[in-house]
Parts: C-alpha cells; sequence; structure tokens
C-alpha cells in the first residue's frame, strides 16, 4: 500500500511575528503506524522541500517516543527535507492520503486548489482520506460530486474551540476549525481536551487533536486493508 501524508508550507503564526509549521507528533507517530503496517509513504507539501516545522513540537513537554524516534531517523529526516511538490502529485499512484496538522494548514493548505482537488479525487475514487488536529480545516473548499461541502452531513471532529482558546490562538487564526466544520454542515462531535478522538464516517476520518494521531493513523489503515 502506497499511502501519501500532506504537510503544510506555511511558517508564519498570523501577525504574531512567531513561526509555525506542522506539529511534530502529528507527522511521527502516523508515520509509524504507517511503517509499521509496511506501507510506503510518501511526504509532499505545497512547495516541496523541507517543510517548516512548528518549533513548540519538539518542545520537551510535547516530545514522544516517536518523536525522538523520528528526530534519530536517517530516512525519515531524509524524506522530511524532500518532500513532493503537492502540484505533482496524483491520485492515481496512492491507496490512501493523510493531513497532519499543526497551525500552518489553516494558512496555506486550506486555501488550496491542488489540495482540493486531491482530496476530492481521492473521495471520488473510493480512497480513504484521514486528517488530524487543524488540517480537518483543510476540507473547508473540499465538495463531494454533487456540489456540496464534502463535509456537509457527515460525521466529523477536528481541534476544538476549547484546545484553541487554551493556546491563546482563538484570535490569531485564519478561522476556527470547530466553527468551519459546523459551518459546512458537518455533524462536528468532540472528545475531552488533549484525548484521543477519532470520527470516522464513510472514507473520511478525522482526528481532533495531536493525542489522536496515532489512531486515526490506525483507523486509516484498518479501512484501507478491509478495502483491499
Amino acid at each position: 500500500m502506497k499511502v501519501l501524508m500532506v504537510l503544510t508550507s506555511h511558517d508564519k503564526l498570523g501577525d504574531t511575528g512567531n513561526p509555525t509549521g506542522f506539529w511534530l507528533e502529528e507527522l511521527a507517530a502516523p508515520y509509524y503506524v504507517f511503517e509499521e503496517a509496511g506501507y510506503d509513504i510518501t511526504l509532499a507539501s505545497p512547495r516541496g522541500g523541507q517543510p517548516p516545522l512548528d518549533p513548540k513540537s519538539n518542545e520537551p513537554d510535547f516530545q514522544t517516543d516517536d518523536t525522538k524516534r523520528f528526530e534519530k531517523d536517517e530516512a525519515a529526516q531524509k524524506a522530511l527535507a524532500n518532500t513532493v511538490r503537492l502540484s505533482d502529485v496524483s491520485v492515481d499512484d496512492f491507496d490512501t492520503v493523510f493531513y497532519p496538522g499543526g497551525h500552518g494548514p489553516l494558512w496555506d493548505l486550506a486555501e488550496s486548489a491542488d489540495s482540493r482537488s486531491l482530496i476530492e479525487g481521492f473521495i471520488a475514487a473510493d480512497k480513504a482520506v484521514a486528517l488530524v488536529c487543524h488540517a480537518p480545516g483543510v476540507l473547508r473548499h473540499v465538495k463531494a460530486a454533487d456540489g456540496r461541502p464534502i463535509v456537509d452531513g457527515r460525521k466529523v471532529t477536528g481541534f476544538s474551540n476549547t484546545e484553541e482558546e487554551a493556546v491563546g490562538l482563538t484570535e490569531v487564526v485564519p478561522f476556527l476549525v470547530e466553527d468551519e466544520l459546523k459551518s459546512q454542515g458537518g455533524v462536528f462531535s468532540k472528545g475531552e481536551d488533549w484525548g484521543s478522538y477519532v470520527v470516522q464516517d464513510g472514507l473520511l476520518i478525522t482526528g481532533q487533536n495531536p493525542g489522536s494521531s496515532a489512531d486515526a493513523a490506525k483507523r486509516l489503515v484498518e479501512t484501507v486493508n478491509a478495502a483491499s
């Protein structure tokens, strides 16, 4: 099986002057779920090359066994330094796609025509799509075959308003993931703040926060393997 992991290329946290990017645990934990499942992993980003890491995600309080393993993994680091450009990616070349979060995707991937058409292509081809934490916000412009928002009437989750408030960025982000999914007709639910919570509706899998990353990836593997 071949899995595409799509990372942000955006490195500025609004007008704060602070850096942002992808969240390390949300890449590392799924990466090893896929590797241990025997999947061939390709990393992509809008600009290609090295995507920006949110430096907060590599602070001691947020490090995990997976993040430490990833930091020491030469093959993983090489793949991260050489992500393929998103515009060069074809749905036909992959069995599934996973979007790690971090705040970066709210600025670039959420507005990316390449990302939008990619997700629409995976769904149209009956291939599962998973997004975690802030990445479900990337679905804001994605449409179903009938032209309705892809999340309209679907069960979804993502980084909650209370979690965004807890990190003090409610007024910084371009939109709140929870509010956006609801506004698009999504049937939004959430678990406890920071606890693992994953929702699946058909081929669409969403996870609430960094702690949901591994479980979202496991659910994706189960779904892909069951369909093969």
